[in-house]
């Protein structure tokens, strides 16, 4: 299969990246700039590249539009006369763009579209990719790009009304985890721990929590009771997490970015 990327920013770069890890695909990028592009050859020598998105896009199975939202119409406008709208697939990883909004850029109501939402993990295949076919594209179509993603990563295919929350949760959310590990790498630090060793410390604790809940099935809070004690230490943490009002200001910053 030929996949086209266009875009080589931090989330085309990942998509590259992760599926070049795999090495089943022939693999396409173009950026605007040729640095940009041998960054990516200089790690993945196997990968293709073009600052022509035009020439890129002949012959791809898949063009995924891994630029920004603002970008989507003019890149399409360059693109559309090139594309082969009975075979060839669209992915676009662009914020709110929808699919109804990328056929009517496209000039074609039936192009086979989906809107998707993966995040930066994908380069290291951890992704959690949101996966929304457009309106009539077939199942058997759906699960196809389903299998790909899932080079990356975890898939979920969605309702198109789904992939904010599911953006914030994991496409923005993975920022959010990044943030609670640092502020654990601070707090180490003011015990008196060097930064590499509360770093490390921080993210192990973080992978035992996720490997502890995927392994067991348990709901986080059963999991925090099995960690708790009465008056013990870990209740004293928790509850100062309650007065600094954590669970409140997870919730609050996952529904900032659906405000209008």
């Amino acid at each position: 299969m030929k996949i086209t990327v266009i875009g080589a920013g931090n989330m085309g770069g990942a998509l590259i990246k992760g599926l070049a890890k795999k090495a089943i695909h022939q693999l396409i990028v173009t950026a605007r700039t040729e640095a940009t592009l041998s960054r990516i050859t200089a790690e993945y020598p196997e990968v293709q590249t073009s600052l022509n998105n035009v020439e890129a896009v002949k012959g791809a199975d898949i063009v995924v539009l891994a630029v920004k939202p603002w970008l989507v119409r003019s890149v399409i406008e360059e693109i559309k006369d090139s594309l082969d709208f009975d075979r060839q697939v669209i992915l676009s990883v662009a914020a709110n763009v929808f699919t109804e909004t990328l056929r009517e850029y496209l000039g074609c109501p039936t192009a086979n579209v989906f809107y998707i939402m993966p995040n930066i993990a994908a380069e290291y295949n951890e992704s959690m990719t949101f996966l929304a076919p457009a309106n009539g594209v077939s199942p058997e179509l759906t699960q196809r790009i389903e299998e790909l993603l899932s080079l990356l990563g975890k898939v979920k295919v969605c309702m198109e009304n789904e992939v904010a929350a599911g953006n914030m949760m994991s496409g923005c959310g993975i920022a959010y985890v990044f943030r609670f590990i640092h502020a654990m790498m601070e707090g180490g630090v003011e015990m008196g721990l060097y930064p590499a060793e509360a770093r490390e410390i921080a993210m192990q604790a973080m992978k035992g929590a996720v490997a502890t809940l995927e392994s067991s099935g348990m709901h986080p809070a059963v999991a925090i009771d099995k960690v708790t004690t009465p008056g013990g230490l870990t209740i004293k943490g928790l509850n100062e997490l309650d007065h600094a009002g954590f669970n409140s200001a997870v919730i609050r910053c996952l529904k900032a970015g659906l405000a209008k």
